[in-house]
């Protein structure tokens, strides 16, 4: 239903599509203006950070997709109409990602694989066959670790009723972390997003074994492979956190 209401005027689609796409844009600027004054950020090549940069947009752009009208929650929770959701036929999550789908945020991605696809023309790396694989395996297992994100901070507004600033923290705050290399964070920040909040494995560790450059924290190369594993377990524990959230919601009685 969203998609054919949001197709109905195609000339506002595209133009609030092509909106989306600039805005997103506008952090690579940023980006670009920085390397107009160094020559690398942290160590790291304008090619490296752009790889980074590409990575992290595409993963969270398809996750945001699918799960990014979780922000809504809050509100359909305050003013009762969560409950219509309880009463459906269908899983409330699935409603709750459905709710207002925004094709427009396909700007995101499109922007994202842009970036992705020229920093793979322009960085040097010594391609193996592990290396190529591991490139659709990074894309995909970090949309699945942004929409574990998504979920969780969709349980703490059950919650807290009203958090949805504090999800966005984690969700367009995590990816606005990851476009930048590592080595320019403390050691501490590092630590937390690999063993706490592992948004590291959404393109950190990955990309440090395709770069060749070590990770900061001194992981083992097999880490970089670890992204599917540590998606699955963000994604079980976000179900569970989910299904407890629900357990626990009170209706405001409206």
């Amino acid at each position: 239903m969203w998609v054919r209401s949001g197709l109905t005027y195609r000339t506002s689609f595209l133009i609030t599509t092509f909106g989306n796409l600039t805005m997103t844009f506008m952090d690579f600027v940023g980006i670009l203006l920085m390397f107009s004054q160094v020559d690398s950020l942290g160590g790291w090549s304008l090619p490296e950070v752009a790889f980074l940069y590409g990575l992290s947009v595409t993963s969270f752009g398809i996750a945001d997709l699918l799960m990014g009208s979780m922000d809504v929650l809050g509100a359909r929770i305050r003013d009762g109409s969560f409950d219509l959701l309880l009463v459906r036929p269908a899983p409330v999550l699935a409603q709750i990602g459905a709710d207002r789908f925004a094709l427009r945020r396909l700007g995101r991605i499109v922007q994202g694989g842009a970036v992705l696809g020229w920093s793979l023309t322009a960085v040097d790396v010594d391609w193996s066959a592990a290396k190529v694989l591991l490139l659709p395996v990074m894309v995909l297992s970090g949309a699945a670790i942004f929409t574990a994100v998504f979920v969780a901070g969709a349980a703490f507004q059950i919650l807290a009723q009203d958090a949805a600033e504090v999800q966005n923290a984690f969700t367009y705050g995590g990816t606005t972390l990851l476009q930048y290399p590592p080595s320019v964070f403390g050691k501490d920040l590092v630590r937390g997003v690999t063993f706490v909040l592992p948004l590291a494995f959404v393109n950190w560790v990955p990309a440090c074994y395709v770069l060749g450059r070590p990770y900061p924290l001194g992981l083992p190369g097999a880490a970089a492979f670890a992204s599917p594993l540590v998606a699955a377990v963000c994604c079980a524990l976000a179900g569970l956190a989910w299904r407890t959230g629900l357990k626990s919601y009170r209706s405001t009685g409206s």
